[in-house]
Formats: structure tokens, sequence, C-alpha cells
């Protein structure tokens, strides 16, 4: 044997390679698995929990807004079948209402009129231009009051004559209404119907009345003496008939 061949067979034979043995790399990856699981397992509930409570909270903060505008809009509604709240007056800041004519004082101009009269004929202020003239003005033909009222007139008629003084009775009658009351009664002073209430109101025969607790526009029975020249010689407001007729014919005489 050579030695060549001695050294080559006294070589030791080469180990036979092993295929090495699987690490236990398996069983981390299925740990890792595992806690990852874990972990998911613990966190889905958790999310699940969470997305539960943002989604509710979401819904409260979307209702609320719709509740709070129905009810915005439901408290416009209610408010609007309430009647609105009237502002309180002051008796003190107000001023007092005057009657209607206070204006015509005594000493001042009589206003011009000219009217229908019973008849058919018509009656101005320019009739009587240079005369005393007395005016009555009653509330409505016909009545108790004014009836007396009228009657009076028509007996002292003559006296009031004999002083330069003529007689004339308004109200807002019509004239057939007036007619009718002439004839009644015999009246023998002319009856002047005011319908528009012109003259009334000129004189202050118009204003606020009462009775029984009411209170309304009517003619206040009222009486003016005009003087020759024209101007108020004398005025009587709120009249009491009894006596009335004959006080005015005492201050005809006293001018």
């Amino acid at each position: 044997m050579s030695k060549k061949t001695r050294k080559k067979s006294s070589k030791p034979a080469p180990k036979s390679r092993k295929t090495p043995a699987p690490k236990p790399v398996a069983a981390k990856p299925a740990r890792k698995a595992a806690s990852r699981s874990d972990t998911t397992s613990a966190k889905k509930p958790a999310a699940k929990v969470a997305s539960k409570a943002a989604k509710s909270a979401a819904k409260a903060t979307v209702r609320k807004p719709d509740k709070m505008a129905k009810t915005a809009k439901a408290a416009p509604a209610e408010a609007s079948h309430k009647p609105p709240s009237k502002p309180l007056k002051s008796n003190l800041s107000a001023p007092p209402k005057p009657d209607l004519g206070t204006e015509l004082v005594e000493g001042a101009m009589a206003p011009s009129f000219s009217l229908p009269r019973d008849g058919g004929s018509s009656v101005s202020l320019a009739d009587y231009a240079g005369k005393k003239l007395v005016l009555f003005f009653y509330p409505r033909a016909d009545t108790p009051g004014c009836t007396r009222e009228a009657i009076d007139f028509t007996r002292l008629e003559s006296a009031f004559a004999d002083e330069g003084a003529a007689v004339l009775g308004i109200s807002a009658d019509t004239v057939k209404a007036q007619e009718s009351f002439r004839s009644k009664h015999q009246l023998s002073v002319p009856l002047i119907s005011d319908e528009q209430h012109e003259m009334l109101e000129a004189y202050g025969a118009w204003g606020e009345k009462s009775m029984y607790g009411r209170s309304f526009m009517g003619i206040i029975r009222t009486t003016v003496l005009i003087g020759a020249d024209g101007r108020v010689a004398k005025i009587w407001r709120h009249v009491r008939v009894d006596g009335h007729a004959d006080d005015v014919l005492a201050a005809v005489r006293a001018i």
C-alpha cells in the first residue's frame, strides 16, 4: 500500500450531514398567535363597547337638538294662542277728554247754521240778524222731559217776542218726527232737524252721556241765548226742565 493511499485511508470518513432538527419555531408563532388572539379577543369587546358608547353618544347628541328644536317650535305655537298683553293705561298721563263744543263760550260769536225745520222750510242764523235768539236743544221728540220743555217755551213764546227774542227747538229727529211732535202737542215754536249733528256739535249739545251705568254719545240738554249783536250771551248745560223756560226769559230781559 502506498503512502498516498494510507494517508487517504487514515483520514477519518466525513461525517454525514444531518438535517437539523426543526427548531420549535412553530411554538412561538403559536404563542404569538394565541397571545394575539387573546389580545384581539380582549380588544374586540372593548372596541364593541366603545363603538356602542360612541353610537349612543352620537344618538343622544342628535336627539337632543331635535328635542330642543321641537320644544323651541312648540314654544311659539303655545305663545301664539295666548292673547297679547295689553299695555296699562295711566289716567295720570292721559289728558281728560273735553266735551264736544266746549270751545263755545259766552261772549263768542254764535256759529252759523242752516237746517230744515218742520213744515218743509229751512232756518238759518242769518234769518234772525239783529234779534235776540233762544236755542233749546232737546234729546228726543215726544219724550216726557222734552215735551214739557217744548210746551213751556210755547207757553212763553209771546213773552219772548215782547222782548224782541225768537225761540227755536233743535234735536236730531227727522223732519217728519218733528212735525208729528208739533201736531201732537200743538207746539208753536219752530223745530229744527239736525240729523248730522253739525249744529249740535257746534253749540256743545252733543257729547258723552250715561244712563243705567252705560255710557253713550247723545244730545246733552242745552240752551243758548244769542244777543242782538250775534254773540253768545248765556249758556245753560245739562238743563233741568222744571222752571227752565222762565229762567231763560229772565235772562233775555236782562240783556
